[in-house]
């Protein structure tokens, strides 16, 4: 496989933490700028921030509004109601495992996490807020947030790169490794079933998955078009996905690659949560995706059997971990 492996659990040390990263998940691999090192007091003003609903214009829809502890930090939905119930037309991604990624958002538009952070803040049909310096004047206004900002910064001073710098870092330690996979990559045999080892040796032969979800965290963090979104009678793209950054026609209808961890926890799956089930993405690959004019190289006929569909359904099952303690805090700041 393309993760053997040890038993022994890796660390990442970064300012004065030190994080023990899940069975699974290898330290060499993680993302943290050179300008914003973890530390516990960031972590700990992320937390607050990222489940405080007051970062919003109506007040209710806090980042863990989209990306749920309880849905695999994502969402069940295929598109989630932000303000007002406005709706975007992208899936929301899960936030499980950034700290192996740089770019963010299903086009890449933001080249870290601390960018990402503030985007929905001020995005109409997310969490709504006029400007950022309306949301910083709200974070300002409440005693309880000045102490976790003098912890984290040296002074109760509140602007947005704080604010992103926080989220971001909290962020990084939301992580999700230790699955039966890992287990049975570790040596112990018993963690997967006859079917999952059959759906295991399809995922990296016959079915050709790896191809882009790859190595350890299951992605090539790169953009491929599967024909997604492809309407055949107008021959356009809903969503021109990563070509709306880099405006190269070969981008055009590609989206990144997301981390199978935990994926039977995310459904909907695809870019606009148009694939109900596992089954349902399954199929579609089988198929070929979608015929387009910028369809990946990579995207062809399976010819998979029912067998073989049912077990390659199951490997992605093991795939769930264990997540440090996903949930919220017990009482935002007053």
């Amino acid at each position: 496989s393309n993760l053997a492996q040890g038993a022994e659990p890796q660390k990442v040390t970064s300012g004065d933490v030190v994080l023990v990263l899940p069975l699974g998940l290898q330290a060499d691999s993680a993302y943290i700028p050179e300008d914003n090192p973890l530390s516990k007091a960031k972590i700990k003003l992320g937390k607050m921030l990222y489940f405080d609903g007051r970062l919003s214009a109506d007040g209710n829809v806090p980042c863990s509004g989209c990306h749920n502890p309880y849905h695999g930090f994502a969402d069940p939905e295929p598109t989630s109601p932000g303000v007002g119930f406005a709706r975007g037309g992208r899936n929301s991604p899960t936030v499980l495992n950034r700290l192996f990624s740089a770019e963010q958002f299903w086009d890449g538009r933001a080249e870290d996490l601390e960018a990402q952070a503030i985007g929905p803040i001020t995005n109409p049909i997310e969490m709504g807020m006029p400007s950022h310096d309306v949301a910083v004047t709200k974070i300002a206004a409440i005693p309880g947030y000045g102490p976790l900002f003098t912890a984290a910064y040296g002074d109760s001073g509140v602007n947005i790169d704080r604010i992103a710098k926080a989220i971001a870092t909290y962020e990084r330690t939301v992580l999700t490794g230790d699955s039966p996979y890992d287990r049975y990559q570790a040596g112990d045999k018993a963690a997967l079933s006859a079917q999952q080892v059959r759906g295991m040796e399809l995922f990296a032969g016959k079915a050709d998955c790896q191809t882009c979800h790859v190595s350890f965290n299951f992605t090539d963090e790169n953009y491929h078009n599967l024909g997604v979104g492809w309407d055949a009678a107008s021959k356009t793209m809903a969503d021109k996905g990563r070509n709306d950054v880099t405006k190269a026609d070969v981008d055009i209808g590609a989206f990144k690659t997301p981390t199978l961890r935990d994926v039977a926890l995310t459904a909907p799956y695809m870019h606009d949560g148009s694939e109900a089930t596992l089954a349902d993405v399954i199929e579609f690959y089988d198929k070929g995706g979608n015929a387009n004019p910028h369809l990946s190289t990579k995207i062809k006929k399976l010819n998979l059997t029912a067998q073989e569909r049912k077990d390659l359904e199951s490997i992605m099952l093991a795939l769930t971990g264990t997540v440090p303690e996903p949930a919220p805090p017990a009482q935002l700041p007053q």
